[in-house]
């Protein structure tokens, strides 16, 4: 595959700043040119009308394909292996979709277009061998060459070597212990379970069973990756010394070395009691279809320690855990993969705005099947949040089909969006209503902005823990979600006299970045996160003439890409440099002219622009084209490719535009 990121020049050097430029407006347009562009986005909206239409299920809902990257089908690929429940025909598929996937150069990436990455590489891999690929195949063999040049096996992240632990292919005394007397600490302690975020949560508590017993699956000679090692027979080091002497890392590392001299000890007396707490913490957690907080590590790595606490095929825990799995997983005739979540409640909620706000009547069945089903997936059961708000009644959405113990505000705020423009068709009562818009209120961090699953999880240190690589172990406030939640509350409202709104225009103003843009936790990047967050402002009232909104506006404006589109890469994580790199998606474009139009900018050039963009690269299907990753799991280490973006986020920018130029010009 080849590396695509990088085709657009730096704007900075090839744009003048939209301050400087004469912009057209959509009063200087011709009536043919108006009767023109508004028949065109008529045409458009028509055809992905009927694109969702004929694409909905029975029950109402909308669900589209997560696609992240190969390791997610690797490790399900070794699970089964493990389990001993693998399956030569599976195994072809899941080999095909991971060899579909392998670069040129035998790496494979954690997106569409990105470098090589090491520890996905050694993951696909090893998956491979295990598939019953030689080492001396050709496509492997390049594998090899990449893996030894970046430094090894020896060099991968923490959750690789488990993998590799679990089939005696890398050493567990040189992994991070964590020891399950961790999960007995109290929510009041500064180290505990409940400051972590949700999905490390739900992946290393079960996940501390695992290293405490450290089960090992058999694999014949001929699948190990020796060949993958600088130098098998030393153990890489856990080692703190060439860390700063005062740093947490450097902490965290001394205190794994104490805890792995303790668990030599035959003595540990809360061993027994945390073993079984946390064995009645998976099980609680389990949901009744089978699931672990509806991500595939957490249910992953809850089957593997069931299976390692002696819980059999037969048990149910055990049988609905891998259900679930299968559930997660798409087969063709010549592929199987596994997605790393599910998102029927979220490609729901945003196939119902779009067509609602791209003129579909309140009453067509689509839109009020979709909302019947969304009504039912409400949670008002308590769940891990209640942990930190024990006193808040519950009432939000999750992302999955089935996730009572983390429902997130994202969701909640989107679903509440929609629903609340149907209460007057009793598609959701107003207790319910009431009960949703208090539990996003509650969940309001000390610093005035909203995390995803939990409040005021921000304890940064976490991610100094050797086994938090992927620097992901909290769930802090971010721009990009307070944006959403005042967008919702403006909506219902709320406005600038509001304490909570106060609060939060405090954090937005101090999360802004220098050139007036914010950063986005869950979509890339900037330009998500600046389109989130002025659609927040103008719902709230704010006055979208202020200097900060006007850099912000202008920094956008500054970003379009010479051919009308927006698109930002997702190594701007990384690099926030790169912010002005990377192909135009229908996505990043929609997000951006949402931006213009909520912030009073909808009749300029950049917005016609960006319009004709749309109109340009739509299919005939009424679909767009989108093979970049504009979705954030992990920033930086893990990259989402919703595939119902390339098309709700268009719908709703066409739907904007249309109603705007109804508004401002009769059409003949």
């Amino acid at each position: 595959m080849k590396n695509r990121l990088f085709k657009q020049p730096l704007r900075e050097d090839s744009l003048m700043l939209a301050t400087e430029r004469k912009d057209e407006s959509l009063l200087t347009l011709t009536t043919s040119d108006f009767n023109g562009l508004f028949e065109g986005v008529s045409q458009a909206i028509r055809r992905t009308h009927s694109y969702y239409i004929d694409r909905q299920h029975n029950d109402g809902y909308w669900w589209y394909e997560l696609e992240s990257n190969v390791t997610m089908t690797s490790e399900y690929l070794m699970l089964l292996r493990f389990l001993g429940l693998n399956d030569a025909e599976r195994e072809r598929k899941m080999a095909n979709h991971i060899l579909k996937h392998q670069r040129s150069d035998g790496t494979w990436s954690i997106h569409y277009g990105g470098e090589g990455d090491l520890s996905t590489t050694i993951e696909a891999y090893f998956a491979l061998k295990l598939a019953g690929l030689p080492a001396s195949d050709e496509r492997l063999l390049k594998s090899k060459a990449f893996i030894l040049g970046k430094g090894g096996v020896e060099a991968s992240r923490v959750f690789t070597k488990i993998f590799l632990a679990l089939f005696g292919e890398f050493d567990w005394k040189a992994i991070p212990s964590i020891p399950p007397e961790i999960n007995l600490l109290p929510h009041w302690f500064p180290i505990n379970i409940y400051n972590l975020s949700s999905w490390a949560r739900s992946t290393i508590v079960p996940l501390s069973v695992v290293l405490e017993i450290k089960p090992l699956g058999a694999i014949r000679e001929s699948e190990g990756i020796d060949e993958l090692y600088k130098d098998r027979s030393r153990r890489p080091p856990i080692t703190a010394k060439r860390l700063p002497f005062l740093s947490w890392k450097r902490f965290f590392l001394v205190l794994d070395s104490v805890m792995k001299i303790m668990e030599r000890f035959p003595l540990r007396p809360l061993r027994k009691r945390a073993m079984k707490y946390t064995e009645r913490w998976i099980l609680e957690h389990q949901e009744k279809t089978g699931d672990w907080g509806g991500i595939q590590p957490a249910m992953i790595n809850s089957v593997l320690a069931l299976a390692a606490l002696g819980y059999g095929a037969s048990s149910e825990p055990f049988r609905r855990g891998l259900e679930a799995l299968e559930r997660f997983t798409i087969e063709t005739d010549d592929e199987l993969l596994l997605q790393a979540c599910i998102s029927p409640v979220w490609d729901t909620a945003l196939a119902a705005l779009g067509l609602l706000y791209s003129g579909m009547d309140k009453d067509h069945p689509s839109l009020v099947e979709a909302c019947q089903w969304l009504a039912s997936k409400q949670i008002f059961e308590k769940g891990d949040w209640s942990v930190k708000r024990p006193d808040l009644p519950s009432g939000g959405w999750a992302f999955e089909f089935q996730n009572d113990w983390y429902p997130d505000v994202d969701d909640t705020a989107v679903v509440l969006m929609l629903l609340n423009r149907f209460e007057d068709k009793g598609l959701i009562s107003r207790e319910n209503k009431e009960k949703a818009l208090q539990w996003v209120l509650g969940m309001q961090g000390k610093d005035g902005g909203w995390g995803a699953f939990d409040v005021d999880n921000n304890m940064r240190i976490f991610n100094q823990l050797p086994f938090g690589d992927l620097e992901a172990m909290i769930d802090p406030s971010s721009p990009d979600l307070t944006g959403r939640v005042l967008e919702l509350v403006g909506q219902l409202g709320y406005g600038l006299s509001d304490d909570m709104v106060k609060r939060a225009l405090a954090f937005l103003e101090k999360t802004q970045e220098q050139d007036g843009s914010w950063w986005s936790r869950w979509g890339v990047n900037y330009i998500n996160g600046t389109w989130s967050v002025l659609m927040g402002l103008s719902s709230v009232g704010e006055d979208m003439r202020k200097p900060y909104i006007r850099k912000s506006i202008a920094w956008l404006k500054n970003m379009q890409h010479q051919d009308g589109g927006w698109g930002e890469c997702c190594e701007s994580y990384g690099d926030p440099a790169l912010k002005w790199r990377g192909e135009s998606t229908p996505s990043q474009t929609a997000w951006a002219i949402l931006a213009l139009i909520a912030a009073g900018e909808g009749s300029c050039d950049q917005v016609i622009r960006g319009i004709n963009y749309l109109l340009m690269s739509q299919n005939a299907d009424g679909t767009w084209n989108e093979e970049a990753f504009t979705g954030t799991g992990f920033p930086k280490y893990f990259m989402i490719n919703y595939h119902n973006y390339r098309n709700c986020f268009p719908l709703m920018a066409l739907g904007k535009f249309l109603s705007q130029l109804t508004s401002e010009g009769a059409v003949s």
